[in-house]
């Protein structure tokens, strides 16, 4: 085998297609690292592991404040994987930039929402996609995470404490919810989160989201459903 035969066999590159949280920073800085932590406060391990997107349109920041704003981020634990809505002129090495495709941030008062970048391999199509459906038949354990975007994601077993869900619609699981659901991803209001045991360390709905401390604890071990009342993400028993 030739040895340009071996350098075309070792460059292999495959499309991927990722989910990532996005934060949109709103002025001044100063009181939005405020609202931050207090956010934090409430849900101290929210970012562990997770991939962040940095929406900086709403703010007008030179390349030195983009580097410090970063940096705080990094202190809060907090993983900055791309930047984006900033005019390319102020990029500078060290910064991950990001071309702006399709993604979807939050304002402050949610301030955790969802971001995806469409497949590069997707063939470019004017018709809306139709919803679909996933269903994990095994339980999702500690570490995992369960992410589908166009449609709604239905688990046969539990969602283990440190596991995570992420689906464009609803999320339905039959076993016992321990770990984090995060419905509506796409910016779908109506979806909705059933679960048949109800022990989340938090449940989310867009840009909405409460903690396991902020769920009643007489709603602890119990069949429950979570939805969107307006600005308010509600949950119920059901029997």
């Amino acid at each position: 085998m030739s040895s340009l035969n071996r350098q075309r066999e070792s460059l292999i590159f495959w499309a991927r297609s990722y989910a990532a949280f996005a934060i949109a920073p709103q002025a001044s800085i100063a009181d939005w690292l405020t609202d931050l932590d207090a956010s934090l406060e409430r849900s101290k391990a929210f970012f562990a592991g997770q991939p962040v997107v940095l929406d900086l349109s709403a703010v007008d920041l030179s390349p030195i404040d983009i580097g410090k704003l970063v940096a705080n981020l990094e202190k809060r634990s907090v993983r900055v994987l791309g930047i984006e809505g900033i005019d390319p002129a102020k990029w500078q090495p060290g910064l991950p930039l990001l071309l702006r495709r399709g993604t979807r941030s939050v304002d402050p008062s949610g301030l955790i929402g969802a971001s995806t970048e469409p497949s590069a391999t997707a063939s470019p199509t004017l018709q809306k996609p139709q919803p679909g459906s996933l269903m994990i038949k095994d339980p999702v354990r500690s570490g995992q995470s369960v992410v589908f975007m166009d449609g709604d994601v239905t688990v046969l077993g539990s969602v283990a404490s440190g596991a995570e869900v992420i689906a464009g619609g609803s999320i339905h699981v039959y076993g016992a919810l321990r770990g984090r659901a995060l419905a509506g991803a796409t910016g779908d209001s109506s979806a909705r989160i059933f679960c048949h045991c109800v022990e989340a360390e938090l449940l989310a709905i867009g840009s909405y989201y409460k903690t396991a401390d902020e769920i009643e604890a007489g709603l602890h071990r119990r069949p429950a459903q979570a939805w969107l009342d307006g600005a308010t993400l509600k949950i119920s028993a059901m029997n």
